[in-house]
């Protein structure tokens, strides 16, 4: 009998000893995760409406079909209950809900450290890629900080020490047309960027890239861009990727706004066509990198826009008929809205993103699945 209870007092000595070994394994595993890549695509004025522009006007199954996790936040800034977009970008960009116009600022206009430069801060590579000038409100609030979006050329100034090591964009102008006279394109140079301001060209490896491509923003599609947005998108994340480092990459698609402010509802449509295109490169990236997280929204919706009947005038009779088979995007307003914004998400963290909060929250989400942010 005696034998017997010691046999069983060596068996369970084994088995709790095999319970910590496997604790401290997994806790090992925990601690030496590989920190997690983070792409977030801004369609600047893409609410609801602009997303089911996808589905009743395209040609195809839209790439936002494939989200699972879906969520949504609220735009209003500290001083205005329909923000813009560089108080929403800086919301996403530092955490921190702030004033209209605030570039990279809090509400008092003290500077604050953005997501791009905590990541930078934890090795992180990082890259910007906008179809409007890299000044611009929205890839501006993540680099740089100033009171007043207007400030171009001291935005570019501060581009200047911000380390991202991919750049594409527009903005020529406030580089080399300056009033202060300094040629900021030499500046990068002496840097170590592979600087081009012509051409969507390899990017070198082991090099900063910034692709300077337009004085002020790009041309829209209707305007006959081709398909810069993927095709840099794809270059970012292929050169960020390369590095073997975690990447942290901002990609708007910046005209679905512009649409809106003009009314124009074949830009609309077709920015969000080219946004939905780009959105097919990122998500192919995230399915053959599962330690990637990518999160899909905008700053504000523009437009208020709706889709609805389409009529036709009766040659006839004169009358408004309905056509069946048709859909029309009708405009509310020319400027910005204040409805709820959806957010996209799919990879590594996503289900961070479920349900309804503020706009400052993804900052905090984004850090959180980086295991940077406690909240």
């Amino acid at each position: 009998m005696k034998q017997v209870k010691n046999i069983i007092l060596t068996a369970l000595i084994i088995s709790v000893l095999n319970a910590c070994n496997t604790k401290t394994e997994t806790k090992n595993t925990i601690e030496e995760k590989e920190p997690t890549s983070i792409i977030f695509m801004i369609g600047d004025g893409m609410g609801v409406p602009q997303v089911s522009t996808a589905y009743y006007f395209g040609q195809q199954e839209p790439n936002f079909s494939q989200f699972k996790q879906i969520g949504f936040h609220q735009t209003s800034d500290k001083t205005h209950r329909i923000t813009d977009s560089a108080a929403g970008a800086t919301a996403f960009a530092i955490g921190e809900k702030t004033y209209k116009r605030a570039i990279g600022v809090n509400a008092d206009t003290l500077a604050k450290e953005s997501i791009l430069k905590k990541l930078q801060k934890k090795g992180y590579s990082t890259g910007l890629v906008s179809l409007t000038s890299i000044t611009h409100a929205t890839p501006a609030a993540f680099y740089a900080h100033v009171p007043d979006r207007d400030l171009h050329e001291d935005i570019a100034l501060q581009l200047m020490d911000a380390d991202i090591d991919f750049l594409a964009g527009g903005g020529k102008k406030f580089f080399n047309k300056r009033t202060d006279n300094k040629d900021l394109f030499k500046e990068l140079q002496n840097k170590g960027y592979h600087l081009d301001t012509t051409n969507l060209s390899e990017p070198q490896q082991n090099q900063k890239s910034a692709f300077i491509l337009a004085e002020e923003g790009l041309p829209s599609k209707i305007e006959g861009r081709k398909d810069y947005l993927s095709e840099a998108t794809l270059k970012a994340i292929t050169h960020l990727g390369a590095t073997k480092k975690p990447f942290f990459l901002m990609v708007e698609g910046s005209y679905i706004d512009w649409g809106g402010h003009a009314k124009n509802d074949e830009m609309v449509i077709t920015e969000v066509q080219d946004f939905d295109k780009t959105l097919g490169v990122v998500m192919q990236y995230v399915k053959e990198n599962p330690n990637t997280l990518l999160v899909v929204t905008a700053d504000h919706e523009t437009g208020g826009v709706s889709i609805g009947k389409f009529y036709e005038t009766d040659t006839a009779t004169g009358e408004n008929k309905e056509v069946p088979t048709k859909a029309k995007v009708y405009f509310n307003t020319d400027q910005h809205s204040g409805e709820l914004i959806p957010v996209f998400a799919m990879g590594q963290g996503a289900e961070h993103f479920q349900g309804i909060y503020q706009n400052n929250a993804i900052f905090h989400k984004m850090l959180k699945v980086a295991s940077l942010d406690k909240q």
